[in-house]
């Protein structure tokens, strides 16, 4: 019986010392959490406009157009199908506006090309970005909106 028990004793011990570990190795896991949580990198603000308050634009070349909104911002679009039209002068930048005119997200922009004759070529954005007021500097004085 006494070997019995030392055996017993022994398989206690044992689970006792794989339970703290266990309780250990949460506690660490808890404790790492909200540092992980913390260096989690957020989401960028969405950056909204409206197209009541687009100004200008320009195209320097068939696959980007900037966009002066409110007279102080520039976004950049860049679009997943251009076309050399953009680059023409006279030709024209029409946005179809269905429903609010609020732009968050290149699927919130419809916009076509128009040489003025009653053709109009579909474009479609693929990002758009806000500009800082350094990357605006940057833009070659031609191609500014």
């Amino acid at each position: 019986m006494s070997k019995l028990t030392h055996v017993t004793r022994t398989a206690l011990i044992g689970l006792a010392i794989a339970a703290g570990l266990g309780a250990t190795a949460a506690s660490a896991a808890q404790d790492d959490a909200p540092a992980q949580m913390a260096t989690k990198p957020t989401k960028p603000p969405r950056q909204c406009f409206y197209l009541s308050d687009w100004r200008g634009w320009s195209a320097p070349d068939k696959n980007t157009l900037y966009l002066k909104v409110r007279n102080r911002d520039v976004y950049r679009v860049d679009l997943s199908w251009g076309t050399n039209q953009l680059t023409w002068p006279g030709n024209h930048l029409v946005s179809v506006v269905r429903g609010t005119d609020s732009i968050c997200s290149p699927m919130d922009l419809d916009l076509r090309v128009s040489d003025g004759m009653g053709f109009a070529m579909p474009i479609r954005a693929k990002t758009i970005t806000k500009l800082t007021p350094e990357q605006i500097q940057a833009i070659p004085k031609k191609d500014r909106p």
